[in-house]
């Protein structure tokens, strides 16, 4: 089974953060919430309060298949200055591994040299933080195994792409029709 790491720094937009969470999980894969603050309690961007399953210091990377990133502000310039998240988010894009980001978290991976040469999206303003990529307006961009995502509002669809690239077509369609959501 596929296991996921998803990093949340305080500032996070919780919505695609915890949707993303939702969706791994209801597809019956394992997604550890992973917090950079030193500290499991994490504040999103808009005053929730929530636990992550694991601090930055006790996670063990070699276990993880990808990581996600959300955007969010403050959120996105924590996980951009975080050694930790900039060293796994190389590693795994050089491994071959799912490296994601959603919203402003983009330009984490723009800024980490990940995006040369690949199709990518972000939230509306961000395009010139997506250092070297191929800038699309797509709701969620997949280019190998590098993801991204627009925003708050793209974060179902989001989700439902990492489902599908660690599961198939009809898990997909499962969760989405137990989530009412058309596409």
């Amino acid at each position: 089974m596929s296991r996921i790491g998803i990093f949340m720094a305080d500032g996070c937009e919780e919505i695609e953060g915890l949707t993303v969470v939702d969706v791994v999980r209801r597809a019956k894969m394992e997604i550890v919430m992973i917090s950079v603050s030193g500290k499991k309690e994490v504040t999103g961007s808009h005053g929730i309060t929530f636990l992550a399953d694991e601090t930055a210091a006790e996670t063990d990377y070699g276990e993880l298949d990808g990581i996600v990133l959300p955007g969010g502000m403050p959120g996105t310039l924590a996980l951009g200055a975080d050694e930790t998240v900039n060293t796994v988010i190389r590693e795994f894009a050089a491994e071959g591994k799912l490296v994601c980001a959603i919203c402003a978290a983009p330009s984490v991976l723009g800024a980490a040299g990940i995006l040369n040469g690949k199709c990518a999206t972000c939230h509306p303003g961000f395009e010139e933080k997506l250092t070297g990529a191929v800038v699309r307006g797509d709701d969620v961009v997949v280019d190998a195994n590098i993801m991204t995502s627009r925003g708050m509002g793209t974060a179902i669809p989001f989700a439902l792409e990492i489902v599908r690239y660690f599961a198939d077509d009809a898990a997909v369609e499962q969760i989405r029709k137990g989530l009412v959501y058309k596409s």
